[in-house]
């Protein structure tokens, strides 16, 4: 079933508490989704690159051998794979033992720095940018949030989701957002099943697109990101993906400074939007957009294979 939802402020001066926003609006949706919630949030752009990876999934941390070394031994080859390449990493951050936030100065080209850290067994980047910060874990909005110390964080926008599996693992791999590799600020939530899942990855892989799950949700990310590398813009990709992708979906994507969100042709999977005149708030269900009111707010339903975009 799976719950997402989005919000963005057009006027967010310093930042707003977009943290506090987005878990109030998830954990309202946890009944949609209890296996895993994921967050990608936009904070301030001080011309540093964010990188967030994990080096080990949360369940291999409850096995029988020592993964605690492992995890060691891929954590130091990921430090001296950054070396290697000139990147310089200026603050470190830990929230879990398996999942880290590096921020880092690094002028050249961040896939070959993604390429050659995932190159480690065990190692996924989960995003790069320099505002997307992307959180993703096992548990509640609750769970998540106090575990990444999420409640504070200051930005202007942001997406998330709470996941219900249904055809791939109970895992942080196959948890959303994804970020749409190599598109430095790009990420992505969906609800629904698309069914020419499997024979459009194999296309997208052979013109060199890498999946990081078999989660079908990840095809719009890659597939926005192959539109885009080709010179669409965020509108004209998504209005592509419509046609492109088969099935019953509504998706929410989120760049550096736009929210945007597609529906499918069978309006399927709900979606209710606030445009207010300052703030974009969207969500699978109106009861987690309430949790940002305490007064009468009025809400729309998209129509079916619309796609719209807001810029803050």
């Amino acid at each position: 079933m799976c719950g997402i939802a989005g919000i963005i402020h057009k006027k967010a001066g310093k930042g707003v508490n977009i943290g506090q926003q987005m878990t109030s609006m998830l954990q309202a949706l946890k009944h949609r989704g209890p296996d895993s919630t994921g967050y990608a949030m936009y904070g301030k752009d001080n011309g540093n690159q964010i990188l967030r990876f994990k080096v080990a999934e949360a369940a291999d941390l409850e096995g029988s051998y020592d993964i605690h070394a492992t995890i060691k031994d891929r954590l130091e080859t990921v430090n001296s794979r950054l070396t290697e390449l000139g990147v310089k990493v200026v603050k470190k951050e830990s929230p879990t033992e398996y999942a880290h936030r590096y921020e880092v100065e690094f002028s050249g080209d961040m896939k070959k720095v993604a390429d050659f850290v995932e190159d480690v067994e065990g190692v996924e980047i989960l995003s790069i940018g320099n505002s997307l910060e992307l959180v993703k874990d096992l548990g509640d909005a609750s769970v998540v949030s106090n575990q990444y110390g999420l409640n504070d964080f200051n930005g202007t926008h942001g997406i998330g989701h709470t996941r219900m599996a249904t055809e791939s693992d109970v895992d942080i791999r196959s948890a959303h957002p994804y970020w749409a590799y190599p598109f430095s600020d790009v990420a992505v939530v969906h609800n629904g099943q698309l069914t020419n899942y499997w024979t459009n990855r194999r296309s997208l892989e052979r013109s060199g697109h890498r999946f990081s799950s078999n989660c079908d949700s990840e095809l719009i990310a890659v597939y926005l990101a192959d539109r885009m590398s080709q010179g669409d813009d965020l509108e004209t990709a998504m209005k592509g993906s419509i046609d492109y992708l088969d099935g019953v979906f509504t998706y929410l994507v989120a760049t550096k400074d736009q929210l945007g969100m597609a529906k499918d042709v069978m309006a399927a999977k709900p979606m209710v939007v606030y445009e207010g005149e300052d703030m974009i708030a969207l969500a699978s269900e109106e009861v987690a957009i309430r949790t940002l009111f305490d007064h009468r707010i009025d809400t729309f339903d998209p129509y079916h294979g619309e796609v719209k975009v807001w810029q803050n």
